[in-house]
């Protein structure tokens, strides 16, 4: 099975400085989990060019990653997603993409100069990706790296497409939790006996001076997993341990 590791890069000073809320990061996590994948990492940057290249230097370099990018893909002096794009992937290499041009000019039309023809530069070799609202493509490279504008109803059908249509949906985790009435100290050696391929997560809770913990345990062996969350439930038993058992998906 092909693994991925999928990224995304919101950009925006607007975010970071609080003038927009941020609405991406809940609709790639929910897109990607609801086909069985999992958000490897997710970066919220200003609109600062050094940042911009380390994080794409960082997530080219991971040899399974997939990143969608939002944002600063526009044609203001403080869209530079473009720039540093080809700075990182294409060595610098940037050409004006004659289809992009042509989506611009007839959108448009005499107003496309002298500014919205730049975004018709790209990085070299890259692809377009449709936008529904008003045509001006994204682009993708090396159909791994995608990027699209900082609109949610121009990057979500991007991105929902590319999701629908280049990636496989993957089998679903199963997955069962508990509510433990312990602090997270008393679970640590049966958390370090589970087998590293089990996803564990631990949220620890105080309330009233009480400390309780909600486990979660998941693997893609529906089998599997049960015989781990048996054992976690066997090892409560003998330290006395009171819990309930939340629930199996």
């Amino acid at each position: 099975m092909q693994t991925y590791n999928f990224y995304s890069v919101v950009i925006g000073t607007e975010l970071m400085n609080g003038r927009r809320e941020d609405k991406h990061f809940n609709f790639i996590n929910k897109a990607l989990r609801d086909r069985g994948f999992k958000h490897f990492a997710n970066f919220m940057i200003v609109d600062d060019v050094i940042l911009m290249e380390r994080v794409f230097e960082m997530i080219k370099n991971d040899p399974h990653s997939i990143m969608f990018c939002f944002g600063g893909i526009g044609s203001t002096p403080d869209d530079y997603t473009r720039e540093i794009a080809a700075k990182v992937f294409t060595n610098n290499q940037s050409q004006t993409h004659p289809e992009a041009l042509r989506l611009i000019l007839e959108t448009f039309q005499d107003e496309a100069y002298p500014h919205r023809v730049k975004m018709a530069n790209l990085p070299l070799g890259a692809s377009l990706l449709d936008n529904v609202v008003n045509k001006v493509p994204g682009f993708s490279l090396e159909e791994r790296f995608f990027f699209a504008p900082g609109f949610p109803s121009m990057a979500w059908p991007m991105f929902s497409n590319i999701l629908t249509t280049k990636f496989k949906p993957q089998q679903q985790h199963y997955a069962c939790s508990f509510f433990v009435e312990a602090s997270e100290n008393d679970l640590i050696d049966i958390m370090e006996a589970l087998p590293h391929d089990i996803e564990l997560s631990s949220l620890p809770k105080i309330e009233n001076n009480k400390k309780s913990v909600e486990i979660y345990l998941a693997s893609k062996e529906q089998d599997y997993l049960h015989t781990w969350c048996q054992f976690f439930q066997n090892e409560m038993k003998k330290l006395n341990i009171t819990f309930r058992h939340l629930k199996t998906i």
